[in-house]
């Protein structure tokens, strides 16, 4: 394999993760207005969305094995090719949590009066626009917009504290074990995207390993029992 050809594989290593990502996002939009809506159908199209995203992961990894098969790549080259291989499991790991919310929209679907907290939808917002920039900063080898990405995490666990304490005082309301059940689905939505946000963080740190050849500092893990950033 000429230095070209290498070139060539790496850059479409690059656009192949960018792919993958513009589907996890894809996934997440449906997934949030699966949610909003109470869409059994988006729901749907969420689950579709996962399986392609996990068939490109496999397909990345595939190419990740040949790269190195090929070639013995110098530290450098060695560097993107592993940073890859960490980048599509985050990227994965997101579609997981979009699907963990799809999974939900049926047993939230059975009462759909009881009153959300307005910071779930500020959440999912907040998430999918990371991982817009995360995604955008990659492809540009954008140091800045990885780190901002990055320090937006306190304001994902912010959001989530919030939506924690409005539920747990709902739960402590409620009389009816159905709305309990319900209720407690409206929690486990906000810590599906309290952990997206943390893989984002993930991703857009590699983005950072990769054009300075180490990993940020983690001074914005989140303290939230269970909800530990891995890297």
């Amino acid at each position: 394999m000429t230095r070209e050809r290498f070139t060539q594989e790496l850059n479409q290593l690059r656009d192949q993760i960018i792919t993958m990502g513009s589907y996890v996002a894809e996934e997440l939009r449906y997934a949030l207005a699966a949610l909003t809506e109470l869409d059994l159908t988006k729901a749907g199209y969420v689950t579709s969305l996962d399986k392609q995203v996990n068939q490109i992961r496999f397909a990345i990894e595939e190419r990740c094995f040949l790269i190195i098969a090929m070639q013995q790549p110098a530290a450098g080259d060695l560097r993107l090719v592993f940073a890859a291989a960490n980048m599509i499991v985050d990227l994965e790991r997101m579609g997981d949590q979009a699907k963990g919310i799809a999974k939900l929209i049926p047993q939230l679907k059975l009462h759909p009066n009881i009153q959300r907290p307005s910071e779930l939808d500020d959440m999912g917002k907040l998430v999918a626009a990371m991982l817009h920039d995360a995604l955008r900063a990659y492809a540009d080898g954008d140091i800045a917009l990885s780190q901002n990405v990055a320090g937006r995490d306190p304001e994902v666990d912010s959001l989530y504290a919030n939506v924690f304490t409005q539920i747990m005082f709902m739960l402590a309301q409620s009389t009816d074990p159905e709305h309990v059940r319900v209720i407690y689905e409206m929690l486990r939505c906000a810590r599906e995207l309290e952990r997206f946000g943390d893989l984002v963080c993930n991703f857009a740190e590699r983005s950072i390993y990769l054009v300075t050849g180490s990993m940020p500092s983690d001074s914005h893990t989140a303290d939230l029992p269970g909800f530990k950033r891995e890297l």
